[in-house]
């Protein structure tokens, strides 16, 4: 299976996923319903249901409407700003990789081609 990528980085290496407070967190399941990804999931411990955050690479980078739609102010995520900043940083990393594997591609079939000559 392919690693999932958003915009060229690996989903996994950026940090975007909602975290819930659960001081706060009346479980009443709206961020459940409001996210269609599946990012939330009730839990049931003990005969009680809990909302966890069970998938949360399936949250969409930079996607804030749990927050808003949680009654209690229980959900929340990560710094725009920090985040954003994080992606140019990745972005250039994983440039500058695609640029090196594609030298390093070139490079191996001038060097096919090279000993082909030769033969």
């Amino acid at each position: 299976m392919s690693e999932e990528l958003w915009h060229g980085i690996p989903r996994h290496q950026i940090p975007w996923h909602p975290t819930i407070d659960y001081q706060k967190c009346i479980s009443c399941g709206k961020c459940v319903e409001y996210c269609t990804l599946g990012t939330f999931e009730f839990e049931e411990k003990n005969g009680k249901k809990k909302t966890v955050v069970k998938n949360p690479n399936n949250c969409v980078v930079l996607c804030t409407g749990c927050d808003s739609i949680c009654p209690s102010g229980a959900v929340s995520h990560p710094s725009k700003k920090e985040t954003n900043e994080l992606i140019r940083t990745l972005r250039k990393t994983h440039d500058l990789h695609k640029e090196n594997r594609e030298k390093i591609g070139n490079l191996q079939k001038a060097n096919e081609m090279h000993l082909q000559k030769r033969k």
